[in-house]
């Protein structure tokens, strides 16, 4: 079964963790495939860990303790009677692991090409993660590495290299890619509206090399088959919630797809 949307699926975003990780790998490999001689796409990991706030779930670590007995008469020996399990009071925090892809030459030296990055909450809300991703964000203009930054998410403010300001008002769509090309001052952005197919990308390698086409509707409808996303429940909104005007498009849709009951004729038939 594939997603009744033409593109990107709101409701995907419920299920971040997952399609994710499976976006990253399923793009890896399909760059993979077109890299020339002399080029790797290599999948690599971060692990972020944010400071406890109230806007995050955490997960209690445990502490063991050991209730002794007295001894027997005539032993100084202690004999363990129970063990008991009980929270702490210091939470622990649990990290995230985020994968991203990065294109190397395989020689002499490895030298890091492209990266690219498919961003996750963390990325764009105030903390530690976002933090992290605008340093790297620094660190590869610097070092003029290129880098690929594909937003699929509706939820949290914009951290591509680009600022929205600069964007023209029809590509201040609610999902967007943003591509700078290591030897160049200007980036390339692409518009990705909610009712329109998701496009293919140009994704940049060395200056002397053809650009790579990454098929982002065919990422999603990938992920979408493989993660057996047909159990997702589309009679209620997604979250976050979408604008009225794209929330009764939405409703139109899933009803002729038969995800939502058929809207009742006027004469109740």
């Amino acid at each position: 079964m594939k997603s009744p949307f033409p593109g990107m699926d709101p409701y995907l975003e419920q299920h971040w963790g997952d399609v994710h990780h499976r976006l990253v790998q399923y793009a890896s490999d399909q760059v993979q495939e077109c890299l020339p001689p002399g080029l790797r796409a290599r999948v690599e990991e971060r692990v972020v860990v944010d400071l406890p706030s109230e806007d995050r779930v955490y997960y209690p670590d445990v502490r063991v303790v050991e209730h002794e007995r007295p001894g027997q008469a005539g032993t100084a020996v202690a004999v363990s009677e129970r063990t008991m399990v009980e929270p702490l009071e210091v939470p622990f925090i649990e990290p995230e692991t985020q994968g991203f892809i990065e294109i190397v030459e395989t020689r002499p030296e490895r030298r890091l090409i492209t990266v690219v990055e498919v961003l996750s909450p963390s990325n764009k809300y105030a903390g530690r993660g976002r933090d992290l991703y605008r340093q790297k964000q620094r660190d590869l203009m610097d070092g003029c590495v290129s880098l690929v930054e594909i937003d699929l998410l509706r939820a949290g403010p914009h951290v591509l290299q680009v600022p929205l300001g600069q964007y023209p008002p029809s590509y201040r769509t609610p999902y967007k890619v943003c591509v700078h090309r290591g030897w160049k001052a200007r980036a390339e952005i692409y518009r990705l509206p909610l009712r329109e197919p998701l496009p293919t990308i140009r994704v940049p390698l060395r200056e002397t090399d053809a650009d790579v086409p990454l098929d982002l509707q065919a990422l999603i409808a990938q992920v979408y088959r493989h993660g057996r996303y047909d159990d997702i429940d589309y009679t209620v909104p997604p979250v976050p919630p979408l604008d009225a005007d794209d929330a009764t498009w939405a409703d139109e849709l899933l009803r002729a797809a038969g995800q939502r009951p058929a809207t009742p004729a006027p004469d109740g038939s």
